[in-house]
């Protein structure tokens, strides 16, 4: 298998770091992010993000603070906002708030945590361990107003989001949703779009795992709830399958000149994304990302032609 870096140097030039890339700095020097509104209010956010489990959490409890930082000065300086960190995610809350606070960047940053003391096999919560739970967010990450908590996984929705719509109309977060990366609950992430007055979903999406296009997608539009996509690469699975394939040139027709801004444009092409947070731990790796959401998008037809190549790749 050939790693994400592994491909930068093949295709960029053993050695060459991607900050030197010059197809890379050519997207990021031409084009202005591009923003997407939060439906329930209109504002605007940039629709590449930092996700910050996985190997942003890995770093973040070895508590490597300048490769934090690193990454958390890209995303800000690459003209995007959204860290999505959560209570569960280690030491990822905690070191992302000391470095942004220690950087000077903390106001620029749209910080969305997450949520959830229910008990595994659907046991309720008890609505004053989410209070402390919440309050255990906000001295991690050292912020007066948290501007999105979620209710992670699915957990005992009635009673956590009831937390959060007191703590929203408190004036002390500013958006709630509520979260699942498994088709499994699915369902039961409908009957909350349509039951709750929620801001935002996250769900996992990816070209190579389209099933929220069939529902939950629709049903998001239609409620005008903001979605925010995790795991764009497929929980890495498409690396995998990639292996040491060179980008088609056709990709550049959409502005995408390395696979990751490949399979990032694939996943805000669709209307109903608001923003979609893939995880890194590298600064050029963010950088990367970030180049993403600029430029064209792929049209239907190209979309198709994505969906066609990937399904001929070899499985992870």
């Amino acid at each position: 298998m050939i790693s994400r870096r592994d491909w930068f140097r093949i295709t960029a030039g053993a050695g060459a770091a991607l900050g030197l890339n010059p197809r890379v700095l050519a997207a990021l020097q031409s084009q202005e992010v591009i923003m997407r509104a939060i439906p329930s209010t209109g504002e605007r956010l940039p629709v590449i993000g930092l996700g910050g489990a996985n190997t942003y959490s890995r770093v973040a409890r070895a508590e490597d603070f300048d490769q934090i930082g690193g990454v958390l000065n890209a995303l800000v300086d690459g003209g995007a906002t959204v860290l999505d960190t959560a209570a569960g995610y280690g030491a990822s809350e905690d070191v992302s708030g000391r470095v942004a606070q220690e950087l000077g960047i903390a106001e620029r940053i749209f910080w969305a945590t997450k949520v959830n003391v229910a008990g595994r096999g659907g046991s309720p919560a008890d609505p004053a361990a989410v209070l402390t739970q919440i309050e255990r967010s906000f001295e991690r990450l050292r912020i007066p107003s948290i501007d999105l908590i979620q209710v992670h996984n699915m957990g005992d929705p009635p009673t956590q989001l009831g937390v959060l719509e007191r703590l929203q109309a408190a004036g002390r977060i500013r958006y709630m949703g509520i979260t699942t990366t498994s088709e499994r609950q699915y369902a039961a992430l409908a009957d909350v779009m349509r039951n709750e007055p929620i801001d935002f979903i996250g769900i996992d999406y990816a070209v190579d795992n389209r099933t929220p296009e069939e529902v939950i997608f629709p049903l998001a539009q239609e409620r005008r709830i903001g979605v925010i996509v995790y795991l764009p690469f497929g929980r890495s699975r498409m690396w995998a399958r990639i292996g040491d394939r060179p980008l088609p040139e056709w990709a550049a027709e959409f502005d995408a000149h390395t696979w990751a801004q490949f399979m990032l444009k694939f996943v805000i092409a669709h209307p109903a994304v608001t923003v979609a947070t893939p995880g890194t731990s590298d600064p050029e790796h963010m950088t990367d990302n970030i180049a993403g959401g600029r430029g064209r998008l792929p049209n239907a037809q190209q979309i198709e032609r994505m969906i066609e190549l990937v399904e001929n790749l070899p499985s992870a």
